[in-house]
């Protein structure tokens, strides 16, 4: 992977589709991976893998507030938030994911503006 910076998104992908949760949240972490990708894979895995949901809504909101993503709507930050918050209801962490998304908020960055209205009436 060293050899192909820039590709984290790809291999998050790939290492999801291996069953390798903790790697692909890391590969996440390590430079900006699509919001919509995040959220798509919190949906999917918000029953069967929660803890691996939560990480990837969570770091589909960061990379939100982050300024990333394409074309990027208020409808795609509601619907990272709200799967961010299905799997953690399941892992009967809901207050815990709340106060972690309003620290992702309160730290900043170019698309806070934005994120922070689309949940405004969250």
């Amino acid at each position: 992977m060293s050899s192909t910076p820039g590709d984290e998104g790809k291999w998050f992908a790939a290492a999801k589709d291996a069953g390798l949760y903790d790697e692909a949240l890391g590969l996440a972490r390590q430079t900006p991976c699509d919001p919509k990708t995040l959220s798509r894979a919190a949906h999917a895995f918000a029953k069967t893998q929660p803890a691996f949901a939560l990480g990837a809504g969570l770091l589909a909101l960061h990379w939100l507030v982050q300024g990333y993503g394409y074309e990027v709507t208020s409808l795609d930050v509601r619907d990272a938030y709200q799967a961010t918050l299905a799997a953690a209801e399941r892992l009967g962490d809901a207050d815990g994911a709340k106060g972690r998304i309003r620290a992702l908020l309160a730290a900043g960055g170019p698309g806070q503006d934005f994120v922070g209205k689309a949940l405004a009436r969250e």
